[in-house]
């Protein structure tokens, strides 16, 4: 029997928990109010589909899916949309350099076309594993908005945001006074040859290049597969220009929400205010909400320092994707996270225990969420998506005895619905959970309790006597993990 078939919690939208959310614009935390009652419309940064995205990547998607789902659990009707870069994106990541996905296309000799649309598939398979919920989510292509990206600059050339130069039309950021507000970034520190490229003809350092110009034959750069007529010339959009010109045609002038890595702060995000709001003269996003970095040996997991790691690394080495999805929760999402393999195997390694619980509940009808465990999680949630302390509220909640296994159940879906842990196929997941019996549970949760009132001497017991029933207890600092002995038996 599955743990559940169909589970939706039904508050009445009239008494709907406050929500507080991080505003990098404003640099503080504020009661989320949204345009229009009941319903939230976000934009999320999405991937250049040129490389398979990396797990430092893929934080951005779980938190947009987070955020996702709190709407969801808390009645709003949510319009998501999360671009595809496939043009565009230069190796500089501002407006020098070769486009990305041209480049790996004469690398691996194929079109630029068969490039995109291998790793768009591969981004879609990565998230699907990651449990991310995807209806009613958009995923618009660059290349499929091509003449709204042209009307924009047009609308920009008019209102003189705009010039040309031997290499590109131009954004003039010195005619948006309020360029660089977003996350207080002082634009006289914006460097050339640092996080923006040197480029000699343009007039301030911080310009960027709204429409760039396709090499011209026997110029000795190579030639683009990918490129547009326009008015200036043929050629092709800026990497920026692609999200003012797609949230605005999907979302409207004006949205509820705008998220990214903290890395698109200083220059995307700060350019998408300048293009969007030159036009329109209102603000693009009420709230701007970014995700920190997973690192590496202290530094961002990037493609650039070949630091990183794929999903398909973390399952080689045996690691769920879902474990993966477990870790990120045990962080907030505004702090950095340090990737090692020894703490993603830890995480996995709880998800596995809480496997175990679940799988003891597989039979059990559902009964009710508890009243007292759906205030303490809904008010971390509700925090500024606080899901450290909503998986302490978790283990809390499956720790404790008083409660009937039906309203466990019943809470535990609930709890669901925002983890994305997929409850109703976890027990499945992990090989470890099948024929481990009853009284070998129970023996190690005693041992558990044991250990915590240091009673070492009956801990030592109990561990023999699992050990007479064919199993083993490995202790780590997320839990006791039980294996059948034969599994750790030398050869």
């Amino acid at each position: 029997m599955r743990f559940f078939s169909f589970f939706t919690p039904s508050p009445d939208a009239a008494s709907r928990k406050e929500i507080f959310l991080f505003n990098t614009l404003t640099g503080k935390k504020e009661q989320f109010v949204p345009l229009k009652n009941g319903k939230v419309k976000m934009y999320h940064c999405g991937p250049t589909v040129y490389q398979h995205a990396h797990i430092g990547n893929l934080r951005s998607y779980l938190f947009a899916d987070t955020l996702k789902r709190l709407f969801l659990s808390h009645q709003y009707k949510v319009r998501q949309v999360i671009n595809i870069t496939d043009v565009g994106h230069l190796t500089g990541d501002e407006d020098e350099g070769e486009d990305k996905i041209e480049k790996e296309a004469r690398k691996r000799k194929k079109t630029a076309r068969e490039i995109t649309k291998f790793y768009t598939d591969a981004f879609f398979n990565d998230i699907k594993k990651l449990g991310i919920n995807t209806s009613n989510t958009f995923f618009p292509r660059a290349t499929d908005y091509i003449r709204e990206q042209i009307a924009l600059v047009e609308k920009l050339e008019k209102k003189g945001y705009t010039y040309k130069i031997s290499d590109g039309v131009y954004f003039d950021t010195s005619k948006f006074l309020e360029y660089g507000k977003l996350g207080s970034i002082d634009v006289n520190s914006l460097k050339e040859g640092a996080r923006v490229a040197a480029n000699n003809e343009k007039r301030n350092p911080s310009d960027f290049a709204l429409w760039k110009f396709s090499p011209q034959k026997n110029s000795g750069q190579a030639v683009r597969e990918q490129e547009w007529n326009s008015p200036w010339g043929k050629g092709f959009p800026g990497w920026h220009l692609e999200c003012s010109a797609i949230s605005q045609k999907l979302l409207g002038e004006t949205f509820d929400i705008h998220t990214g890595g903290t890395d698109h702060i200083p220059v995307h995000h700060n350019n998408e205010i300048a293009q969007s709001e030159g036009v329109t003269g209102k603000p693009l996003s009420r709230y701007w909400m970014h995700n920190a970095f997973v690192t590496v040996a202290n530094e961002k997991m990037a493609k650039s320092l070949g630091n990183f790691y794929t999903l398909a690394d973390l399952e080689k080495k045996g690691i769920r994707a879902l474990s993966y999805r477990y870790w990120l929760l045990t962080a907030h999402y505004r702090s950095p996270v340090s990737f090692t393999w020894e703490a993603v195997e830890g995480a996995q390694t709880a998800l596995k225990r809480l496997s175990l619980h679940i799988k003891e509940l597989e039979e059990e009808k559902i009964g009710s969420v508890i009243s007292i465990y759906k205030e303490k999680f809904d008010s971390a949630v509700t925090d500024d998506l606080n899901t450290p302390e909503a998986i302490a509220f978790l283990w809390e909640l499956v720790k404790d005895e008083k409660i009937s296994p039906q309203d466990k159940k019943a809470t535990l879906l609930y709890f669901d619905t925002m983890l994305g842990l997929s409850f109703s196929t976890l027990p499945s997941l992990f090989e470890h959970t099948k024929n481990i019996p009853e009284e070998v549970q129970k023996l190690v949760e005693e041992r558990e309790t044991a250990r915590k009132e240091k009673d070492w001497e009956k801990a030592d017991s109990l561990r023999k006597e699992i050990a007479q029933k064919g199993f083993v207890v490995e202790d780590s600092e997320n839990g006791p993990v039980i294996k059948p002995i034969i599994e750790v038996q030398p050869r």
